[in-house]
Parts: C-alpha cells; sequence; structure tokens
C-alpha cells in the first residue's frame, strides 16, 4: 500500500482536507493565522459576488455549517494524530473567523480589523473560550474558536455602531 501524502494527518481523506483547510494548516509559520487570512479573502471574494441582502445569512450559514463539519473532521484527525489539539488542524479558525465577519461592510478596513480582532481572542483566549478548549476532542477544538469569533464580532460591531469604524 502507498502513502498518501494528503493523509499524513491521519484520518479519512475527507476530514484531513476539512480538518487542514485543504492544507492550509500544513503552511508555517503559524498556520492558525493562515487559516484566519485564507477565510478573509475568500469570504472577501464571495461577498463581492452576492446579493448584499444576502450577505448576512450566508455568513452566518457558512460559519454553522463550518462549525457542524469542523467538529467531527477535527475528531477524526486529532485521534488520528494522537494530540489533542493539532497545530495543523485549522478548521476552528475558519469558523471563529467567519463568526468575526458576520455583518461586516465590505471594506479593507473592516475586514482587516474583523481579521485582527478574531487573532487576538483566539490567542489570548478570554474566559469562557480558554475553558472550552477542555471540552472532547473536535467540540473543544472548534468551540473555543467559535468564542472567539463571537467576541470578535461582537467588538467589531460595537466599533461599527459607535462609528469608531467605517
Amino acid at each position: 500500500m502507498t502513502s498518501n501524502p494528503d493523509r499524513s494527518a491521519g484520518g479519512p481523506l475527507w476530514a484531513t482536507l476539512i480538518a487542514t483547510f485543504f492544507g492550509i494548516g500544513r503552511l508555517r509559520p503559524g498556520p492558525g493565522t493562515w487559516g484566519s487570512a485564507a477565510t478573509v479573502l475568500l469570504w472577501t471574494a464571495l461577498a463581492y459576488k452576492l446579493n448584499p441582502g444576502l450577505r448576512t445569512p450566508i455568513a452566518f450559514g457558512l460559519a454553522a455549517m463550518v462549525t457542524l463539519i469542523g467538529i467531527p473532521a477535527a475528531t477524526l484527525v486529532a485521534r488520528a494524530a494522537a494530540t489533542k489539539d493539532p497545530q495543523f488542524v485549522v478548521i476552528d479558525e475558519v469558523a471563529g473567523q467567519l463568526i468575526a465577519l458576520i455583518a461586516v461592510p465590505l471594506a479593507w478596513k473592516t475586514f482587516l480589523v474583523g481579521f485582527i480582532l478574531f487573532r487576538i481572542f483566539d490567542i489570548l483566549k478570554p474566559p469562557p473560550v480558554r475553558q472550552l478548549e477542555r471540552l472532547p476532542e473536535g467540540t473543544g477544538i472548534v468551540l473555543d474558536d467559535v468564542a472567539a469569533g463571537i467576541y470578535a464580532f461582537a467588538v467589531m460591531q460595537l466599533l461599527l455602531y459607535s462609528g469608531l469604524l467605517r
């Protein structure tokens, strides 16, 4: 049997592709940052093509879908890698970053601020973000980043509502 490089993380190919966001999790340094940056770029490209009235529901739906698919994918890959939270699993950053960008106006400043806010909350992990990491397997891997995305979303909306960011 030959070795498949796409399965080097172990687990089913579909789970490896999803968990690593099609290999982006293999980029160095900082695979989580690469995963977030790729998400911002892909969302930007998609959002500009969407009807403005559909952007927010689609962003919400994508974030929910990525979360729901990401949890089992992260579980399988983490089990195969025998690691609680492998750095190359970045589907959690994709979910969190999408949440941070929900209802954000299409402008380079808002995308940049959304990216920075999410990365800050993902790295600092204020309560209860850090506690969510303790949940089992893929649930803990993904939900802490979902919570970081919710924090970033809340701060972003406050900045937009207050007029500090346009």
